[in-house]
């Protein structure tokens, strides 16, 4: 499966952006879908991921509240909906997809494919 990320831009604190992540492949519903994030000089963190099989959302506790996850299999996309942005979570956001991920969501190499990253900045 190939991934395009988009949606990154300049925002100012307390705005919102939303990211997509369009999917090539006709099981997209199977896979689960994760984002992940690189701030400047730091490793990649998870953020978010909403798995194939329930659809149950799972978040890094620093987004939570902010943040919302959500996929259209229609489409073979998945939306990251962020609010209420802070300076922090300036960063290069990448989507990533597993097939039939269930568990270790939140580990970046349970993901086998990667989309290209869209740069979030959030000035303060």
């Amino acid at each position: 499966v190939q991934l395009q990320a988009s949606g990154g831009g300049l925002v100012q604190t307390g705005g919102s952006l939303r990211l997509s992540c369009a999917a090539s492949g006709r099981t997209f519903s199977r896979y689960t879908i994760g984002w992940f994030r690189q701030a400047p000089g730091k490793e990649i963190d998870f953020v978010t991921a909403i798995p194939w099989s329930d659809g149950t959302p799972y978040y890094v506790d620093s987004v939570k509240g902010r943040f919302t996850i959500s996929r259209d299999n229609a489409k073979n996309t998945v939306y990251l909906q962020m609010n209420n942005l802070k300076p922090e979570d300036t960063a290069i956001y990448y989507c990533t997809a597993a097939a039939g991920l269930e568990t270790g969501l939140g580990f970046s190499s349970n993901y086998r494919y990667w989309g290209q990253g869209t740069l979030v900045t959030v000035s303060s």
